[in-house]
């Protein structure tokens, strides 16, 4: 571990930029890899990708390469194709959520399914699973594969266990907890570690297990922030409509507090907004989760999974790139959409 003091933290823009030319160079080989003969797996498949987003996972593993391997040489034409494996496999989840969401909105557009409707979102999902697997069996390395086949696994069964919470107000902390860690967190961790892994020949197996440790907290950071938002941002900040958690009969941190924190009656009209995924009922569960000060509480966990990140990174050298991750876990939880 570098005994110089800790780069200065960069802002998602110098991020951004410090990522760029890897960037193209993943978007590059995502456009050549979507390549079909079936001309609507073109269509929505181009269409979702083509939606932009910070593509944060891929550029997770970019800089987690980076930050391991001691510089840009150590992100090579590997880490290019896993950081496009793991934006295929988050592209494959959000048609897939989406269809099982009954979302028409995200990131400001229409979503695949409400254009081309639910059975071609679902199988152009499956499609990019598919083709995700091709791209990492090409690299030939049974660590990568166990790593994406466990990680894949997880999200399947993270997908199952938020089905089984819909419209269910018993849904406490610990069951919100384990629903966004095979959700979210897991991929998250899957990029960073897998971005360590393929930085060098010889990678110190401890490096490998702090970027997984620093990818999960993320993860959990990231997604309890975006949680947040949709209590309370705008839609055209947000890029969806505000309260689609609550119309989706989704009971996520802030209203879980709220419900736990509030009295006998307000408790009640909680948990019927939830059981009948009442938007209606917005105003009231706004007012309860203010009440209850479930904002500031969610916000506190965000900010804890996120402090959890940055120290796993503390065993790692101090280059530009483990500065950018720092940023990452800030920006996470700092962010307005």
């Amino acid at each position: 571990m570098s005994a110089q003091p800790l780069a200065a933290v960069p802002d998602l823009a110098a991020i951004q930029s410090l990522a760029r030319a890897d960037m193209a160079a993943v978007d590059a080989l995502i456009r050549r890899r979507l390549a079909s003969d079936v001309v609507l797996i073109n269509q929505v498949a181009e269409y979702i990708v083509g939606a932009g987003g910070k593509r944060l996972r891929p550029m997770l593993l970019l800089l987690a390469a980076g930050a391991t391997g001691n510089g840009p040489r150590a992100i090579g034409n590997h880490a290019h194709q896993l950081a496009a494996v793991v934006e295929f496999i988050h592209t494959a989840t959000l048609l897939h959520d989406d269809v099982v969401d009954e979302s028409d909105l995200r990131r400001g557009r229409r979503t695949a399914n409400a254009v081309w409707g639910n059975a071609a979102s679902v199988l152009v999902g499956d499609f990019l699973y598919s083709r995700s697997f091709q791209l990492m069996v090409e690299l030939d390395r049974m660590e990568v594969m166990r790593i994406l086949a466990d990680t894949t696994n997880r999200i399947a069964e993270g997908e199952v266990l938020q089905l089984l919470h819909v419209r269910n107000p018993d849904t406490d902390e610990g069951a919100y907890l384990r629903v966004i860690e095979r959700k979210t967190a897991v991929l998250f961790a899957a990029a960073t570690r897998l971005g360590a892994l393929v930085s060098a020949d010889s990678v110190d197996p401890a490096l490998c297990e702090a970027l997984h440790d620093y990818g999960l907290n993320l993860g959990y950071a990231f997604q309890i922030a975006d949680d947040v938002l949709d209590y309370a941002s705008d839609a055209e900040t947000l890029g969806k409509n505000l309260g689609d958690d609550l119309a989706e009969g989704k009971a996520t941190l802030p209203l879980i507090h709220a419900m736990a924190h509030s009295d006998a009656a307000t408790r009640a009209c909680l948990r019927t907004a939830v059981e009948e995924g009442d938007t209606d009922a917005l105003p009231e569960v706004l007012g309860a989760i203010r009440a209850c000060g479930s904002l500031d509480y969610s916000r506190a966990r965000a900010n804890a999974y996120a402090a959890a990140a940055e120290a796993a990174l503390d065993g790692v050298d101090d280059n530009e790139y483990c500065a950018a991750l720092r940023g990452l876990a800030r920006y996470a939880v700092s962010r307005d959409h």
